[in-house]
């Protein structure tokens, strides 16, 4: 089970942390990543980090602004979000996978989704 928190209503060029919290499996082996859906779109892929090795991977629009991140002792993950954009507005999801990759058919548990919406 996933629980995901910190989503919220912030002005353009402000942060947020979005956390991730997970229970009943072991997190430490899993990679971790987040989705984001925004109204009337297509859930798109985010940032993933690799269990083991440490790799990240970005979506092109959010690379040097958002930073994925975990803790295995508290069995959590985070997406620490800066300089956000009007366009960043989605709801965003938490997801773990054993299978390595950007696609959201990899991952297995998701997430209930918190929304962060970015004025302008």
């Amino acid at each position: 089970q996933l629980q995901a928190s910190g989503g919220g209503l912030v002005q353009a060029g402000g942060s947020l942390r979005l956390s991730c919290a997970a229970s009943g499996r072991d997190f430490s082996v899993l990679h971790v990543a987040w989705f984001r859906q925004a109204p009337g779109q297509e859930r798109e892929f985010v940032a993933l980090l690799h269990w083991k090795d440490g790799n990240t991977d970005y979506t092109d629009s959010v690379k040097g602004r958002f930073t994925i991140s975990r803790d295995n002792a508290k069995n959590t993950m985070y997406l620490q979000m800066n300089n956000l954009k009007p366009e960043d507005t989605a709801v965003y999801y938490c997801a773990v996978a054993r299978l390595y990759g950007t696609s959201g058919s990899n991952y297995n548990y998701w997430g209930q989704g918190t929304l962060v919406t970015v004025s302008s």
